[in-house]
């Protein structure tokens, strides 16, 4: 495939700041981006809560089922609150380093997310290995608050 000047050089660079990440006991991201925040964005559809629930086996039908959700008080039917914890994981180990790093995650949930909802999760590094766990919605309404991550410096 011949020489490639331009993969060898970010390959370069990418293994210096992992080092200093390493060396520094931060997540390389961090180092990277000199941000303290990770996030990722994700709207909600109905597919992807159809197959979380056969995935998981909870077939509540105020996860499937417009008209039961409606018929105690919601307004359709909602997300799974651990299909949310699963993507707070996620970003929460993206913020730590890895998935493998975390030790501990936390979370109150503080709204209900339905289809169509945009739910911006973050992760924010609060002290030595300590995330700030957040989801909002496009509202700006708290999804996930009061939630927290601990990772392993080492791992």
């Amino acid at each position: 495939m011949g020489h490639q000047p331009a993969r060898y050089a970010i390959s370069l660079v990418r293994n210096r700041y992992e080092r200093r990440a390493r060396l520094a006991g931060l997540p390389f991201a961090r180092i990277v981006r000199d941000s303290f925040v990770t996030e990722r964005k994700v709207t909600f559809t109905r597919e992807q809560i159809a197959f979380y629930a056969e995935a998981s086996g909870d077939m509540n039908p105020i996860h499937l089922d417009d008209e039961f959700a409606r018929s105690v008080g919601l307004p359709s039917l909602i997300a799974h609150g651990m299909l949310q914890m699963g993507i707070a994981a996620t970003v929460a180990g993206e913020a730590a380093g890895g998935p493998h790093r975390l030790r501990r995650l936390a979370v109150r949930f503080a709204g209900m997310v339905v289809p169509g909802d945009t739910v911006t999760f973050s992760a924010e590094q609060v002290g030595e290995g300590k995330l700030e766990v957040k989801a909002f919605n496009q509202h700006g309404e708290a999804v996930l608050t009061k939630s927290v991550a601990e990772y392993g410096t080492h791992g």
